[in-house]
């Protein structure tokens, strides 16, 4: 008997998660995601382990792993990944160099970083923040002069949805500090509809970070041990080019297997030719493509001799109060 309820019960959550609307709703409402949860597994999970697995599926998201919940990728998503990926893009000729949209995006991603640095959070949750301010402002009818009220209501709310996405609790009360601009639950609320709705509810995002570790199988099994080292050094430097408009043109998986070249020049330098051949010869990668991006990695390479953070902190004279 308790089996059979538990299998009801299960059909019952299983149903309405999978519901589109379900999904709209808990993507504004994460409270209530974790409060049903709470209800539900808290009462049944001693008879219904199903039950967890389930959570555990809707909750984690990975930029790594954005079309499943599994750890590792499955042989089955990698095409679909590729597939895909040109959905998540922004338009690149939306940014292009001098245009208002431009200057908008630059001023966005320092307010982003700012936040970043001021609270200490999770970077990827910033990486993800800008993917969702790119892709809103390339597709959103902007006016030339962007009021700076909805610029930080913009930056706040891509803030919180990438947040929500990752199940962390962000402090946007704190990033808040500046009195001119305070922002009330429901003004936020609408912001992220109006953001939601322009991106038709793609929130997991097909990003670089996406690629690597596709990529890293490339490289032959007898250096095992700097695979980690590896990927380590391409998420470093994946955080540092997004600042770059030029990135935009190209397609996460391009941008994601140039930072591992790039990070394989510097780490193993013997074994980057060989990489590079590997990679120059998968059938997703345009080759041409491929050593445009990696030029363009190599150049802004040159500038970061100086910390991020330092960059960031000399933009602003009170990095704690930028919101």
């Amino acid at each position: 008997m308790a089996e059979k309820s538990s299998g009801k019960l299960f059909n019952c959550v299983h149903s309405f998660f999978s519901s589109a609307e379900s999904k709209k709703l808990l993507i504004l409402s994460p409270h209530l995601h974790a409060n049903f949860f709470r209800f539900f597994i808290t009462g049944f999970h001693f008879f219904s382990p199903r039950l967890l697995s389930l959570k555990q599926k809707i909750m984690e998201f990975e930029l790594e792993n954005p079309l499943t919940s599994f750890s590792q990728h499955q042989c089955d998503t990698i095409p679909s990944l590729f597939a895909n990926e040109t959905d998540h893009m922004p338009s690149s000729l939306a940014f292009k160099p001098g245009s208002f949209r431009a200057a908008l995006r630059g001023e966005a991603f320092s307010l982003v970083l700012q936040a970043q640095f001021a609270s200490n959070f999770d970077p990827y949750i910033s990486y993800l923040a800008v993917n969702y301010m790119d892709r809103f402002v390339s597709k959103q009818e902007m006016p030339q002069q962007v009021k700076p009220w909805f610029l930080r209501l913009l930056v706040i709310s891509c803030l919180s949805l990438a947040g929500k996405m990752k199940n962390v609790n962000l402090p946007l009360s704190d990033l808040q500090s500046d009195e001119r601009f305070i922002y009330d639950t429901q003004s936020m609320h609408r912001m992220e509809t109006l953001i939601l709705t322009s991106l038709d509810w793609q929130m997991r995002s097909i990003t670089p970070f996406s690629f690597l570790y596709y990529f890293i199988s490339f490289l032959e099994q007898d250096y095992p041990s700097v695979f980690e080292a590896l990927k380590d050094k391409a998420s470093e430097i994946l955080f540092k080019s997004q600042c770059d408009l030029q990135l935009l043109e190209f397609k996460p998986s391009i941008v994601a297997a140039s930072a591992l070249l790039s990070a394989s020049e510097e780490l193993i330098p013997l074994q980057f030719p060989c990489f590079r051949a590997q990679i120059s010869s998968c059938k997703y990668v345009n080759k041409g493509s491929l050593l445009n991006c990696l030029g363009v990695i190599k150049e802004m390479a040159v500038d970061w001799f100086e910390p991020m953070s330092d960059a960031v902190s000399s933009g602003t004279k009170t990095p704690t109060s930028i919101l």
